[in-house]
């Protein structure tokens, strides 16, 4: 289609891209990626007061967990360091639901497009996480051999070895690692090589277009995630 001399020829760019690519081009993203640069995010949020208030209920029960305090920590970290532009992108390509009815009893679960990124488990009175990266990020030779995974790599990005554990979902190059403790998660989320790991997965998810867990959205979540 051609275009008219009046015709907004950004805006018609980012209608044509999908997911990230319509707020950071590839150059961006890599350098984010990479730990070189601080993107500029929203000043404000867009935000459904429904959908903020179908979730109180559900928040203030967490809250009573002996979690709650671990739980908001955490996942204030990853919002700060795992998601680029959270404000801008917020709900539409990327959620946060809260003590979600889906299998395995989670307190937390962060989406992006139709995959699960990251979740928070009662363990005890303390919490344990699950991290998705892909595969190739923890083998020693970078292949989709599940042979191959790097447990001395795991091992160092953790407090202590016996905290990580790992499993594999359906998949092409998904990879899950298990971390327990609140010491342990913290390590692993600041060892650049996990941070890497996390990153490029959820940049990988979110260019994949919309989120597709947008109802469960936990707006009082995401206030401790973008604070």
């Amino acid at each position: 289609m051609a275009l008219s001399p009046d015709t907004d020829v950004s805006a018609t760019r980012r209608r044509s891209t999908t997911g990230l690519r319509q707020f950071l081009d590839l150059a961006q993203q890599r350098a984010w990626l990479q730990g070189r640069t601080t993107l500029r995010d929203a000043d404000a949020r867009a935000e459904s007061t429904e959908l903020r208030l179908r979730y109180v209920a559900r928040f203030e029960k967490l809250l009573r967990r002996p979690q709650a305090e671990a739980v908001l920590e955490i996942l204030g970290r990853y919002g700060r360091d795992c998601i680029p532009i959270p404000r801008r992108t917020e709900r539409h390509y990327w959620s946060v639901s809260c003590l979600p009815s889906t299998p395995g009893k989670a307190l937390v679960r962060v989406n992006a497009s139709w995959m699960e990124l990251f979740a928070l488990y009662a363990d005890g009175e303390g919490i344990r996480a699950n991290f998705l990266v892909h595969l190739s990020d923890f083998t020693k030779d970078r292949s989709l051999d599940q042979a191959q995974v790097d447990q001395d790599l795991l091992e160092r990005c953790v407090a202590a070895p016996e905290d990580v554990g790992c499993f594999f979902p359906r998949g092409e190059d998904i990879f899950g690692v298990k971390v327990r403790g609140i010491r342990s998660i913290r390590k692993f989320m600041r060892t650049r090589r996990a941070l890497g790991a996390i990153r490029a997965f959820n940049l990988t998810h979110m260019n994949r277009g919309r989120n597709a867990y947008q109802a469960s959205h936990c707006y009082s979540l995401a206030d401790t995630m973008l604070e």
